[in-house]
């Protein structure tokens, strides 16, 4: 089920990004399977297993790449798949035997997605980082905070939408090039190629002289605008305003009681001091579920800010089934949506080496070599009860 249904993928174990994009495939269809390590690795992911959201709805299998005959059977494993992904640093992958020349000589038509911070190339290529490095060189971290300091936007910026997002288009995109060629390639996705990319509207703004780059909490969408920011509610709470457009801004000014003088004047940045304290005095004189009664659902461009819990339990998220529960767990369903081929509920997250003898079999290891494999501690099978 689901429109990727019959792509087969091997993802070498890594973190961040790695398992996000492999989650977004095997949720529309895709045929996942991890290679794993022998022993965990002390990544900081949940102890147990079905914690573990990114690594659901695909199939674990343990092997030791070190050792010639687990990189011979991880070979084998990718000798069948349409996409290779890797998260190593540059380098680590052909000095295990894995990377690009090895696994294409094999398999001629693999799409080899490799997922890095850097890139492949250039003097940072083989530095250590995490998101917040890669976001910072890009001038997206600068751009997000107060105007004190820049804060870290989460993961989502480097990790996930710079570098998921952008490896899961690659890889589709040379999936679609190999219908006409017949042939496969590598994907160098790079967290700060992508950050970058998402950040183009800005530089096209900077460029235009309406965007002040040295400054945060000065431009229309960083919270120096007074319609385009959050506010504080009578209890404690918060609620955010969107009301770029003048005949959104006119409706909210409308609803919530502003002097109706700013209306007129509502890019008139002379302006924006004594608004946003008039807008502010306004939302604290109510609670946020009673700001939620008068505006939600209006064109105030107007909804509170939610917590995870409150998100996974709003009327508009459970209307669309947005959440899905699985094994105890709440959690995101599948995005987005199609209208025919419609993706199962995903799978929990399966534990390290918990289909090791049935994805060795299914690739034709006899059980002989499967025993061998698991004697020389060369793969592990790990008991589970699911």
């Amino acid at each position: 089920m689901g429109p990727l249904a019959g792509l087969r993928v091997i993802e070498l174990a890594s973190i961040g990004p790695g398992p996000m994009c492999a989650m977004l495939l095997a949720d529309l269809g895709a045929e996942v399977t991890r290679i794993d390590r022998l022993e965990p690795s002390g990544l900081g992911v949940p102890t147990a297993t079905r914690f573990e959201v990114t690594g659901r709805s695909r199939r674990s299998v343990a092997l030791d790449v070190r050792q010639a005959a687990g990189r011979e059977a991880a070979l084998r494993l990718i000798d069948r798949a349409d996409v290779l992904i890797e998260g190593f640093r540059p380098g680590v992958a052909e000095r295990l035997g894995l990377g690009p020349d090895a696994t294409l000589a094999r398999n001629p038509g693999l799409v080899y997605g490799r997922m890095t911070g850097f890139g492949q190339t250039g003097p940072l290529a083989p530095a250590a980082g995490h998101d917040l490095n890669y976001i910072a060189l890009t001038g997206a971290l600068h751009a997000i905070g107060t105007s004190a300091k820049p804060i870290p936007p989460l993961n989502l910026v480097g990790d996930y939408g710079g570098g998921a997002l952008y490896l899961a288009f690659g890889l589709l995109a040379a999936l679609f090039e190999r219908q006409r060629s017949g042939r496969g390639q590598v994907v160098d996705a790079a967290m700060v190629d992508g950050a970058s990319s998402l950040l183009s509207i800005f530089h096209g703004l900077a460029a235009a002289g309406q965007w002040d780059v040295t400054q945060r909490q000065a431009n229309l969408l960083d919270g120096g605008a007074p319609f385009y920011d959050t506010y504080e509610t009578a209890d404690g709470r918060h609620v955010s305003i969107g009301a770029l457009e003048p005949k959104f801004f006119a409706e909210l000014a409308q609803r919530i009681g502003l002097d109706q003088r700013f209306v007129g004047r509502q890019y008139d940045r002379r302006l924006w001091p004594e608004m946003r304290e008039a807008i502010a005095a306004l939302m604290r004189g109510k609670t946020r579920d009673e700001w939620c009664a008068l505006l939600e659902g209006s064109d105030a461009c107007f909804a509170p800010v939610l917590t995870l819990a409150e998100a996974s339990t709003h009327a508009h998220a459970v209307a669309r089934g947005a959440f899905v529960e699985i094994d105890g767990v709440r959690q995101p369903a599948p995005a987005p949506r199609f209208s025919r081929s419609v993706a199962d509920t995903p799978r929990p997250a399966r534990a390290a080496g918990a289909d090791t003898e049935a994805v060795l079999a299914e690739a034709g290891f006899s059980a002989d070599e499967i025993s061998a494999l698991t004697s020389a501690g060369v793969a592990r099978q790990t008991e589970t009860s699911r």
